[in-house]
């Protein structure tokens, strides 16, 4: 199904990414992509999208600090490149400190360039405790130093390739909400929803900014498939299996199908492991 370049790969580390899911995550997608405009409104390190590599796309977050990183990689990744260089050689624990502290005074915090704050992010996720993404109710970037002994903090091909192929196809990058990013679906799209996942323990991780996903918003987003159903786009989403998201797309248009996922990232040890997720689509092979 996807043929594109190996190189154009995840560049962050992100809790709920779906590079090792993949294998499962193929068997529900359409077989001809070329017929489709893609839509992934909750990208995150966007693993399922540089698989896909399509021609045509609409990607999306809330998280502005992660979208900031698309846009710089796309429009100054020779820049970006060399910041990231300058961080690497400077990789400490109490140089990772200061870097992290930036967003402690909004002054320093907003004379960071775009490429100073894409920079900011990628060397954060590459060097912080497991890779975690998290923040506080304020927003702050409050992740301990990992003590790594040679992360990757600059994979410059990569960010190359990723540069090349956002520009040589019609990739439009979104930062906003993720009802407002699939505003132009329609019959010709394929929807992948893979929002911050449901859960009754409260373990899974779901701080990637300030506010998260609660019950509420995860019935905004099931009201959203099926507007999306309605108009003729083809849905998958992902989520945790738990009797309240089975309830809540217990529709006969949804197909709900078990998987089972091994998680490395948690804000929680006991949220990671194997664990027990469903793919929900709005089609049947």
């Amino acid at each position: 199904m996807a043929n594109g370049n190996p190189l154009v790969k995840p560049y962050l580390k992100w809790a709920g990414g779906k590079r090792q899911l993949l294998s499962e995550i193929k068997k529900h997608i359409p077989e001809d992509m070329r017929h489709y405009t893609y839509y992934e409104p909750f990208i995150g390190a966007g693993a399922v999208f540089f698989y896909l590599q399509p021609k045509k796309a609409v990607i999306n977050d809330c998280n502005a600090q992660l979208i900031l990183t698309y846009s710089v990689i796309k429009e100054h990744v020779e820049e970006l490149v060399a910041l990231l260089k300058q961080h690497k050689d400077k990789n400490n624990k109490e140089y990772f400190y200061e870097i992290r502290n930036l967003d402690r005074n909004d002054t320093a915090f907003n004379k960071l360039t775009p490429v100073e704050k894409a920079a900011r992010l990628i060397f954060l996720n590459k060097t912080c405790f497991n890779g975690l993404y998290r923040v506080n109710s304020q927003g702050l970037f409050n992740v301990p130093y990992g003590n790594y002994k040679n992360p990757a903090i600059c994979e410059e091909t990569v960010l190359r390739r990723i540069s090349d192929y956002l520009n040589a196809n019609e990739i439009a990058i979104l930062n906003g909400d993720f009802e407002c990013a699939v505003a132009s679906a329609g019959k010709d799209s394929f929807i992948y929803f893979d929002p911050p996942y449901h859960s009754l323990d409260k373990t899974n991780f779901t701080g990637y900014q300030a506010g998260g996903f609660n019950e509420g918003e995860q019935e905004r987003l099931r009201n959203t498939t099926i507007k999306m159903t309605d108009l003729g786009a083809r849905c998958l989403l992902s989520n945790s299996d738990t009797g309240y998201i089975r309830d809540l797309y217990n529709y006969n248009f949804f197909d709900i199908a078990p998987v089972q996922a091994k998680r490395h990232i948690n804000s929680d040890s006991s949220g990671r492991g194997a664990v027990n997720e469903v793919l929900i689509k709005n089609w049947r092979n």
